[in-house]
């Protein structure tokens, strides 16, 4: 599936995208949302684009090319970096990237890594067991699934997939892992339905997609790397700047809710969007994948 922006309107809007203004896109990805911003910002804004993933980063680079042979002007004003928001601050510090405006976080998965990085994201096709956002670190999948305590396992299954039958799951992961290692997508499927009942969630969701979920999050430490660079986005965005989250699951929105309930107690924000802003049809239509899309917002005071 090509790579579609989710919400771009709506996160256009509500970031409130002005001329000469600086705008940080914290999950670049193949560059949707930032070519966007970059298009509106003109014609001294500049926009910093961070992607963790080195083959994302260089994807989006040979874009910016292309952008670049139709409009040099626009290559003085995009900054492309390839590393994490849990280092944002050492970023902008880097790139002396201030005043801030607005800062984008896109949490989705990119279409990419779900359909051709054949580092097993989806359970739909068999692949390794990798999962890693940055190759360059060593924890796997495969070695949680493979060298994790029972416990452990039970509770990521438990916390970050909210499975309820993670301990069930646990077990038999470790009984068939004193086998044969389980190294690939495929197999650990098979030990998923063999563990499942037959109509698991009525069929709403896919029966991996929870133990998946858990292991993607463990792997790239993701919720922990959400709160910092929330924390981290705050104290660099200037005073009325605007932050834009778009989630994908439960936990990830839980996170933002409550970063932004407690920052409004502390009258150190406005939250902009009362409830979630979701996909209208049409969009979900174009683009299956935006479903669970849900976009909140807030500016600081």
């Amino acid at each position: 599936m090509a790579h579609i922006p989710v919400l771009l309107k709506e996160t256009i809007n509500y970031l409130n995208v002005q001329p000469k203004r600086n705008f940080i896109d914290a999950t670049a990805g193949e560059g949707g949302h930032s070519f966007a911003i970059l298009r509106r910002n003109g014609p001294e804004g500049k926009v910093l684009s961070l992607e963790i993933d080195k083959e994302i980063y260089s994807k989006l680079k040979n874009e910016a090319s292309e952008l670049f042979e139709k409009d040099f002007s626009l290559s003085q004003r995009l900054i492309l970096v390839n590393d994490s928001y849990a280092n944002l601050k050492k970023v902008i510090e880097a790139n002396k990237f201030k005043p801030v405006a607005g800062i984008l976080f896109d949490l989705g998965i990119c279409s990419w890594q779900i359909d051709d990085s054949q580092r097993g994201f989806s359970y739909l096709k068999d692949e390794p067991l990798d999962m890693r956002f940055n190759k360059n670190q060593e924890l796997t999948a495969a070695e949680i699934i493979n060298f994790w305590e029972v416990g452990e396992l039970e509770e990521i299954f438990r916390e970050y997939g909210e499975e309820k039958y993670s301990k069930r799951l646990a077990l038999a992961i470790k009984e068939a892992r004193r086998k044969e290692r389980i190294i690939t997508t495929g197999r650990l499927l098979e030990i998923l339905k063999k563990n499942l009942p037959k109509n698991y969630d009525k069929g709403r969701k896919h029966f991996a997609a929870r133990t998946f979920q858990a292991l993607r999050i463990a792997v790239n430490n993701e919720l922990e790397n959400l709160k910092s660079g929330l924390r981290q986005s705050w104290e660099i965005l200037e005073p009325e700047g605007r932050i834009v989250i778009i989630s994908f699951h439960s936990l990830e929105d839980r996170i933002v809710k409550i970063f932004f309930k407690e920052k409004a107690k502390e009258k150190k924000l406005k939250i902009l969007t009362k409830k979630p802003i979701v996909p209208q049809e049409e969009e979900i239509k174009a683009n299956p994948r935006a479903h669970s899309a849900k976009l909140r917002a807030a500016e600081k005071s």
